[in-house]
């Protein structure tokens, strides 16, 4: 079931695009695919993009991924909501580490499995949908001091630190 959004797929091999496009097609609802990495900050201003697979090199035989990475950062500056994962053939340690603590989501080499690429980038968007925003975890923890309080809202405020016109105001807003 391909109930995981839109896949934006950036790498400069069409033979590993093509590839990739049939590995994630029954995982995605679209696998979009890019060869040229200067085209990508435009087209995330025209296409809702949920996950990015991001190749590490787009040099002509240079192989350290500070292509990648810095493609990365791009991407962060001006959509830092958009989970990157980097893929590479020259992988090593230190280049994964490098690109886990610049932001990215996960690391995976060529030639990969199928099974676990799929396994992981669901395991990213999963991950980011587990996420609760402020507003639900402020809304939770009220809705528990007011269960503790047995609805009394003097009470609840006491309990929360706040004053009990602030939390009207809360539950008033988060409604």
């Amino acid at each position: 079931m391909n109930d995981y959004g839109t896949i934006l797929v950036v790498d400069d091999n069409e033979a590993v695009l093509t590839a990739l496009k049939y590995c994630l097609v029954g995982t995605f609802e679209k696998v979009m695919t890019l060869t040229n990495p200067d085209r990508l900050i435009a087209l995330l201003g025209q296409e809702h993009v949920d996950i990015i697979l991001l190749d590490m090199n787009f040099t002509l035989g240079v192989n350290s991924g500070q292509d990648g990475l810095f493609w990365l950062q791009a991407i962060h500056k001006h959509h830092p909501e958009i989970p990157v994962v980097l893929i590479t053939a020259y992988a090593d340690v230190q280049l994964a580490v490098r690109g886990l603590k610049r932001g990215a989501a996960d690391f995976v080499t060529k030639p990969w499995d199928n099974d676990d690429l799929v396994r992981k980038l669901k395991d990213v968007l999963d991950a980011k949908k587990n996420v609760a925003t402020l507003d639900e975890v402020e809304s939770e923890h009220i809705q528990r001091a007011l269960d503790r309080c047995n609805g009394n809202l003097t009470k609840a405020a006491e309990l929360l630190g706040i004053t009990r016109q602030t939390l009207y105001n809360k539950i008033k807003r988060l409604q």
